[in-house]
């Protein structure tokens, strides 16, 4: 049996080996797989560990918050906060930045989180799960603000998820392509279990809320509809639809078979240009795509090469297969 490699071997190897991640950025990665092992812990309890149902609260998006959610914000932030790698926080479920205590060593790192992506299917055990980001904190003397956090995604020099399913797995990416490692409960790490992941460039899967179709703009309607014509139509082939509701779960599908995963914007919110969030989930999404082969754009432009302009910025979102990816941005480009 091939020896198996630690989440920490692999790290160690990018920082001393391929000289990919200095020392600070592999020990903050080492905390953030820390976390999400106790994360992962508290799902899989669930009614057990009385973590399931509403926590009668609001996030900053006036999203009704789980319990889980709280949960899950309030490890990653106890995790990160005192290891002396980071400068400051950012999540989904906070309005503000959360800036390290003073009692604490500052670090040079921004990291960026949504703590509990698919927060709806907590209750009814369908997977969920963590995405992050990490920036870092631009050269000068000045203190931490918000503004240190609007970056394009092209700056990230590290991003991830972890998913909580039958197995819980965290995706990785430093830049030099993309790693999965799975958590051996037994010992309690993560494993290197698929290096250099790569997207299939053509699918006959799409990802997408089909009863919003109604609103949707006439790019993606087109797409869709061809899709929909299978063998008879344009694109001679049958396509199969999957949505779990669950950006991390249907990306995670993408990863491992391919596939393309949409959430454009639509006519209910016509001032919104998409649902997701830009720094928290299409930034670090879109960098695992792109480093595994794949695509990641809005309709118009490359997601990474966005500008941001605020913290909770939203954005639509079109990412996987690049061929998929690229016709449907092609549509957007013809009105």
């Amino acid at each position: 049996m091939a020896k198996r490699i630690s989440l920490t071997r692999y790290l160690v190897e990018q920082q001393r080996v391929a000289g990919h991640i200095p020392s600070e950025l592999r020990l903050l990665l080492e905390v953030v797989a820390r976390a999400c092992k106790s994360i992962s812990q508290a799902v899989n309890k669930g009614a057990l560990g009385g973590v399931l149902g509403s926590a009668d609260s609001e996030n900053v998006q006036g999203e009704m918050q789980k319990k889980l959610d709280i949960i899950a914000n309030e490890v990653l932030i106890e995790a990160n906060e005192w290891g002396g790698h980071l400068a400051a926080m950012a999540s989904e479920e906070m309005e503000g930045i959360y800036v390290v205590p003073n009692r604490y060593p500052k670090g040079e790192y921004l990291l960026l989180f949504d703590p509990l992506d698919g927060s709806s299917n907590i209750d009814v055990n369908v997977s969920i799960g963590t995405i992050f980001s990490v920036l870092k904190m631009p050269e000068d003397d000045r203190g931490v603000d918000e503004g240190d956090f609007l970056q394009p995604g092209s700056h990230q020099v590290a991003a991830g998820y972890c998913v909580y399913g039958p197995q819980t797995t965290l995706v990785l990416t430093v830049g030099d392509g993309v790693a999965m490692f799975t958590l051996d409960r037994e010992q309690g790490s993560f494993v290197l279990t698929q290096e250099n992941v790569r997207i299939p460039e053509d699918t006959k899967e799409f990802a997408i809320n089909m009863s919003n179709m109604r609103h949707w703009d006439e790019p993606v309607r087109r797409y869709i509809d061809e899709c929909l014509q299978g063998k008879e139509g344009p694109r001679g082939k049958d396509f199969n639809m999957r949505w779990i509701a669950s950006m991390v779960a249907d990306v995670h599908r993408i990863m491992t078979r391919g596939g393309i995963f949409m959430y454009p914007w639509d006519k209910r919110e016509p001032n919104k240009p998409g649902k997701l969030r830009l720094l928290y989930e299409a930034n670090p999404m879109g960098w695992l795509v792109e480093q595994a082969g794949g695509a990641a754009t809005n309709g118009r432009q490359r997601i990474l090469d966005i500008q941001p302009t605020q913290l909770h910025e939203r954005v639509s979102v079109i990412l996987g297969s690049k061929n998929e990816v690229e016709r449907v941005t092609s549509y957007h480009s013809t009105l």
